[in-house]
């Protein structure tokens, strides 16, 4: 017997069915079916796409769907619950396929193509979010560009055009008329043109070297040169080529492809150019005989530049042929591109006439995630990464780096007996605390795996030379402590035999003694006369000697050999986890020298803030270990640090810090003690606002609140747990005062420079933030009165500065976006001063902009809540407050001539259209009831003729 579905309520035909048999419905692959009722392998129901048929067909010959059912029984309605995008993609194709053909029969043919193209384009998309594979990040991107194609469709073909939530249809009955207006407003307002992006990231592709005169292989470096400051910015891209000019490795991409990554806008200047130095290996003499010598040296070969401003309007992916020069005086070679930027023509010439390195290069934009997924194919080839020197400039929670970049400068070596100058090279090896060497932490660039020693290029007869080459050493932290690096100089004779002559050497502790790193900067090293590479094998003959010119000043040391020979480095630590700050270590050490601490507390602004955030959880740790170890000497200062370093991930580059704060206080915090002295401090900071002259730091303790009560009221929940509750009573009275102290600063009116107002605008910026954590320790409705009372102290419109003005109804739009107040029993307490302060910038006609959007807001909250009944009440307030102003701003603005400027007409027209819309959602929300009282409110018919608001309302 036939019996009702439960489940069994909608899908998709999989097979025609002609219907032959009794009661039968003839379907088509595809159509969509509603299912009434089953028996024994059949089903009973109707096509949507013809409701009023109702027949019989097989169960096998249709594909079962999700779907949720209203009004269930004899008029109930199917809903399928798949992704509204797919749904609305299949309803539209329907359409669109029958307005296709008629396009054809019109002899549209530009666009019957234009639309086949565009359903096959939707269709291959549609395929890609039905299989379900894509990421969340990829789905999203698929669904952008399906609904721009849907609208581009319904547009074309005359159709309407449907407002969308996260690219999702959305009902207009179930969205106020402000949300409405919105959606509708923001797609006629996008922009065609895409945001620029803040990232830029250059890819870079080494073709070949076409030369006549080569034979050797060459060892190819790029990176990039600001010109401005006189310094590199980037890491360097290796590559080796073969003796034809050709990469070494061809089927091996990311040996001579590689992405220079995070640069900023900052870096795509005119003054900033990428730079290719060209080495190559052979003879000492390009032109000597191939029996003279049979070592292998790094020489100079040539140099090639290109401003990146000249990619910036093609970004071309076609081959470029970059000139290659060489410099006309060897010596000279560590500044040849210095030179050719310059165009300092006397100093280099062209390597040859045909001489020229081809190249692919390419700026792209956008953050790397999003470039991997665009041009996919470019990595799943390989390509390697060259990041920017240090830091990038936003740097990243869990980001494990420890770099230290050493660049070889130059060195001043004698003669050693000989009639001519020497040709040195200089040898570099990692060496740890036991003496062995390091094996592969030594990166000539990316491109190229790292390597046990480095070998520098050789300068012929320079006594002189100067190198500057920069080479990355990725060393692990465990290896750090007791490792040093040595550097070997050796004389490279040009006879045949080729020796390389050791004469001396130098070295240089990574680590001091304190625990501190070798700082930046450029050291002078002590050249150490050695001519047995065995003198070498035992590191304890020769670490104790001084390694640097400034250790040998400042110590009286005794007289060291050939101490006028100098070699010189500069070295850069780029590490999450080591510090080269003395005053950082101290203050992490403080129990160490517990007489440091006032000075370490007083010094932790002056420490760089890449420093800090390294340590973020044991600066913190650090802080209130102080604090619990003396809160009467030290509270006031270990405040102020909290303070500093709370507004220090204010900074776009340690923005992305705050979840680790957030983490911190969530699950390391421990201080249950701490709220007291933190509630202290901070009221005495405020009670002191009014008299203070100079407000500067009040204002640096105003703008970390949030972070501070997240610190009160975690210590306090630890608190409660540890003790049972106690001092409960005590606690709510302390906040109370302290909001008393906020409430009478605020009532303040500022006299004299303004800076009153400066604070008080500082204060409202960032206290609906305090919200959300006085409610983990507070009741709903005590939360609203505190609010309440403290946003009521704050002076009328005309007693308050125009700088104050926006900042002050800036806060009330939080608050109204806030948690708090979508809460029904806070959100009616809140609403009277809400209304108040919407009340005074209407009638002063000020911030309209900002009034347009609260509103719109306030009745979006009300139409999602409408079926509370504390809504009539609110619907009551609002009409009493604010419709008559409502209807006097709207006529006001509209009777105003538009402005000129097509900028200001949108955001003129823009305003009157929230206005309106905030008129029609209240008139849409008012009930029977709402219009009574209004009319009631007048004594007689008369009184209502001539009243202002009957002519108003008349006038809309």
């Amino acid at each position: 017997m036939w019996i009702p579905t439960e489940h069994e309520k909608y899908g998709v035909v999989i097979a025609s069915f002609r219907g032959t048999v009794p009661y039968g419905l003839s379907l088509e692959i595809g159509d969509t079916v509603q299912i009434l009722e089953k028996c024994d392998g059949w089903y009973r129901g109707f096509a949507l796409k013809n409701p009023n048929v109702k027949g019989i067909f097989p169960s096998s010959y249709v594909h079962l769907k999700n779907a949720c059912v209203k009004n269930k029984g004899q008029f109930e309605m199917v809903i399928p619950t798949e992704d509204s995008v797919i749904t609305e993609m299949t309803s539209t194709l329907r359409d669109w396929g029958t307005m296709w053909k008629q396009l054809y029969v019109r002899n549209e043919g530009d666009l019957f193509h234009r639309l086949w193209h565009i359903m096959n384009e939707i269709l291959d998309l549609r395929r890609q979010v039905l299989v379900g594979h894509l990421t969340h990040d990829r789905m999203k991107d698929v669904k952008r560009h399906i609904t721009a194609r849907l609208d581009w469709g319904n547009e074309q073909l005359g159709l309407d055009l449907v407002p969308r939530k996260e690219y999702a249809m959305v009902d207009p009955e179930d969205i106020s008329i402000t949300e409405l207006y919105r959606l509708m407003e923001h797609r006629h307002r996008k922009k065609d043109t895409p945001v620029q992006a803040s990232n830029h990231h250059l890819f870079v592709q080494m073709k070949s070297l076409m030369c006549s005169n080569l034979g050797e292989e060459l060892e190819v470096i790029f990176s990039l040169f600001d010109s401005k400051e006189n310094r590199p910015i980037s890491e360097r891209f290796f590559l080796r080529l073969n003796r034809n000019g050709l990469p070494k490795a061809p089927d091996k991409p990311e040996r001579h492809c590689s992405l220079f990554v995070d640069l900023g806008s900052s870096e795509l200047r005119r003054d900033v150019y990428i730079t290719v130095h060209i080495i190559r290996i052979g003879r000492m003499g390009a032109g000597e005989k191939k029996n003279a010598c049979s070592a292998q040296y790094r020489r100079p070969f040539g140099c090639a530049v290109l401003s990146i401003a000249d990619l910036l309007t093609g970004e071309t992916k076609d081959d470029l042929i970059l000139k290659v020069y060489m410099c006309n005086t060897e010596s000279e070679w560590y500044q040849i591109h210095e030179n050719i930027i310059k165009k300092l023509n006397a100093r280099y010439n062209l390597t040859g006439s045909n001489a020229g390195l081809a190249v692919s290069l390419q700026l792209l934009h956008g953050d790397i995630e999003q470039i991997r997924r665009e041009y996919s194919s470019v990595f799943s080839h390989g390509v390697s990464i060259t990041r920017k020197l240090g830091f990038s400039n936003i740097i990243m929670p869990g980001e494990m780096r420890n770099d230290l970049y050493i660049t070889i400068e130059r060195g001043e070596f004698e003669k050693g007996g000989k009639s001519v100058a020497r040709n040195v090279e200089v040898t570099m090896f990692i060496v740890e605390s036991s003496g062995q060497i390091l094996k592969d932490f030594i990166s000539f660039g990316s491109g190229e795996p790292p390597a046990s020693e480095y070998h520098s290029f050789v300068l012929y007869h320079n006594n002189s030379p100067r190198w500057s080459e920069l080479l990355k050493l990725p060393i692990p932290v465990d290896k750090f402590r007791g490792a040093h690096i040595r550097f070997e100089f050796r004389h490279c004779s040009t006879k045949e035999k080729g020796e390389k002559k050791l004469f001396g050497f130098s070295f240089v502790p990574l680590m001091q003694e304190d625990g501190r790193t070798l700082p930046d900067g450029t050291h002078e090293l002590i050249v150490h006369k050695c001519e047995e590479n065995t003198n070498l094998q035992d590191t304890t003959r020769y670490l104790k000697l001084p390694f640097s010119k400034g250790i040998l000043l400042g110590n009286n040391h005794q007289a060291i050999k050939a101490t006028k020979e100098s070699f010189w480095i500069t070295s850069f630590l780029c590490s999450t986890k080591l510090t080269q700050n003395g005053d950082m270590l101290d203050l992490l050490k403080w129990r160490t020298h517990p007489d440091k601490i006032t000075g370490c507390l007083s010094k932790i602004k002056e420490i760089d803030g890449s420093e800090i955030v390294k340590f973020l959880q044991d600066t913190l740790d650090t802080l209130f270990g102080i604090l619990d170890e003396n809160s009467q000497k030290y509270g006031s200062k270990v405040f102020d640090s909290l303070v500093h370093i709370i507004n220090l991930l204010q900074d776009s580059k340690f923005h992305h810090f705050k979840p680790v704060m957030d983490t911190y206080i969530e699950s390391h915090f421990a201080g249950a003690l701490a709220y007291r002295d933190l509630i202290k401090v901070l009221k005495w900071y405020v009670d002191r606002i009014t008299e203070a002259e100079r407000q500067e730091h009040i204002q640096e303790v105003l703008k970390a609140q949030e972070y501070i009560f997240k610190y009160i009221v975690q210590s306090r929940r630890l608190f409660s747990l540890a003790t049972g509750g106690q001092n409960e009573e005590e606690f709510r009275c302390c906040i109370q005062e302290l909001l008393m102290s906020v409430r009478f600063f605020l009532s303040q009116e500022s006299k004299g420079s303004g800076a009153l107002s400066q604070s008080q605008a500082v204060f409202l910026s960032s206290f609906p933030a305090v919200y959300s954590e006085l409610l983990k320790l507070f009741d709903v409705r005590e939360v609203a009165n505190l609010v309440q009372d403290t946003l009521g102290s704050l002076p009328t419109i005309v007693h308050v500065d125009d700088s104050l003005q926006a900042v002050k109804l800036q806060c009330i739009g939080k608050t109204v976006e806030s948690q708090l107040y979508t809460n029904p029993d806070s959100r009616y307490i809140l609403l009277p001063v809400v209304l108040h302060h919407l009340h005074m910038h209407l009638q002063e006609q000020k911030d309209l902009i900002m009034c347009a959007r609260i509103l719109s807001n306030v009745f979006c909250l009300i139409k999602k809540n409408s079926s509370e009944k504390s809504v009539l009440e609110e619907i009551d307030v609002i009409v009493a407050s604010l419709l008559d102003i409502l209807l006097r701003t709207i006529l006001e603005i509209t009777s105003r001539p538009q402005p000129s400027g097509s900028a200001m007409r949108l955001q003129f027209q823009d305003v009157t259209g929230e206005f309106v819309a905030c008129l029609l959602s209240l008139l849409r929300q008012m009930t029977d009831r709402h219009y009574q009282q209004l009319l009631d409110s007048f004594n007689t018919k008369e009184e209502l003729r001539v009243s202002d608001f009957l002519k108003n309302f008349l006038c809309l």
